[in-house]
């Protein structure tokens, strides 16, 4: 999923020259310690496949033996369509109803699905092995005569002077959480990895929303400031689950990209703000909580559907320039979220006259999603990035607990599309 078509080992050596003490010491070190045969043995906390893998229902994590739990209640078997009650002994999770099923199950074995399984496995015991997390302490400011690259993950993290991730299990833990803010800042960044047709996917209508919004991401490069037009950039991230929990400093590494820029995130969604304390997502009284992380960037949880807030005007005036929308794998066309989002929701949504940007967790996901707005609002749009593989998907395999057999990775193709602001007239 990630990388470029040259050893790590090359990479380092090509960037260490301008990454600053803070990355070129370790691995500088590192090397005539091992070439003078002075590195300690590896400490049996080091994750590897071997020290991380440990069956579900066994597991040393609580949480794991209640997911196990949680499977084997809800899930069926493929082979026998009865309850699972058989742990698979290559990836340790819940997956046929007996050994004789698992045995049988050719498919299964012929497409070595536990592969894929064993990572979601080793991956989630990692996360909870309790060794330290460097790979967590995340680059602040960058200093302005440092040029970030938004290739791939590989040359983002270099430039951005992230700690030197390279095993499996760092990326993992760190693409997820970073997925989302980083999924936004190639899109709307100068440097984006997503050129016009035809050599790339954004479409003539797309290059205007994204120059409009540039406009205002670099004031310096606009004249803005002596316009004097500080408004902060809004950007709407609907039907909000998982990304609205991430904290701040995680959302901050959007803000570092647009250092010149004030952003305000907007999570809108019945389930955009989660009580830890309950448990669960619960509805804001006042029905907008706002946390601040710093005078650059704050936080806004709207507790509602976009329909509503819309329709209350609460969001108005809405400005191409200032506004843009992000839906992640929103399951526009799924069966159980349909009606949520192709009534007043999407009606609302290209009404904005803004640009909208969705993911999905596959190819076949996110086409599914662009068809049935096309296909319903189509004389409506204009379509702004037609879909293409996401530069900053997650490469951390998650499990469908409902069907154990399914695997996926978040935010791996994103497209966009508007409501279209001219429409033609007949003459």
């Amino acid at each position: 999923m990630i990388g470029i078509n040259v050893p790590r080992s090359t990479l380092k050596s090509a960037c260490r020259g301008s990454m600053g003490r803070r990355v070129m010491t370790r691995p500088l070190m590192g090397f005539v310690r091992n070439a003078l045969g002075l590195d300690p043995p590896a400490s049996p906390d080091d994750p590897t496949p071997e020290n991380r893998f440990h069956p579900w229902d066994q597991s040393p994590s609580p949480d794991l033996r209640e997911r196990a739990a949680r499977i084997k209640a809800i899930a069926k078997c493929p082979v026998t369509h009865k309850d699972i009650a058989f742990t698979c002994p290559y990836s340790g999770i819940p997956t046929h109803h007996s050994k004789e099923a698992w045995e049988q199950d050719t498919e299964y074995h012929s497409s070595k699905r536990y592969e894929l399984l064993k990572k979601v496995n080793i991956y989630e015991h990692d996360l909870r092995s309790g060794r330290p997390f460097p790979e967590f302490d995340f680059p602040q400011e960058q200093d302005y005569d440092r040029m970030v690259n938004m290739t791939n993950w590989d040359l983002f993290f270099y430039t951005r002077s992230f700690y030197s991730m390279d095993t499996e299990f760092q990326l993992a833990a760190v693409t997820k959480m970073l997925s989302y803010p980083i999924t936004i800042g190639s899109v709307l960044h100068q440097y984006s990895p997503y050129s016009l047709n035809p050599k790339g996917p954004v479409t003539l209508e797309g290059l205007k929303s994204l120059a409009a919004l540039r406009y205002t991401l670099y004031p310096e490069q606009s004249g803005r400031y002596r316009a004097g037009q500080d408004t902060p950039l809004r950007i709407f991230i609907l039907g909000t689950r998982a990304e609205a929990q991430l904290p701040g400093h995680v959302w901050k590494q959007l803000q570092y990209l647009f250092p010149e820029t004030n952003i305000e995130l907007h999570f809108v969604g019945p389930e955009s703000l989660y009580d830890k304390e309950k448990r669960g997502y619960v509805q804001s009284a006042t029905e907008t909580v706002v946390k601040r992380i710093d005078e650059s960037m704050q936080l806004f949880y709207h507790t509602d559907f976009f329909h509503v807030f819309h329709e209350a005007q609460d969001f108005f005036p809405y400005d191409p320039y200032n506004d843009v929308f992000f839906c992640f794998h929103p399951g526009f066309a799924a069966p159980e979220t349909k009606e949520y989002w192709m009534g007043d929701t999407m009606k609302a949504l290209l009404q904005t006259k803004c640009a909208v940007f969705t993911t999905g967790f596959s190819k076949q996901d996110l086409l599914r999603d662009i068809n049935i707005v096309q296909d319903q609002y189509g004389d409506e749009l204009d379509i702004l990035m037609d879909p293409v593989p996401n530069t900053f998907g997650s490469t951390k395999w998650e499990l469908n607990d409902s069907n154990p057999h399914e695997v996926y990775q978040f935010n791996q193709y994103i497209a966009g599309f508007r409501g279209k602001r001219y429409h033609a007239i007949e003459l």
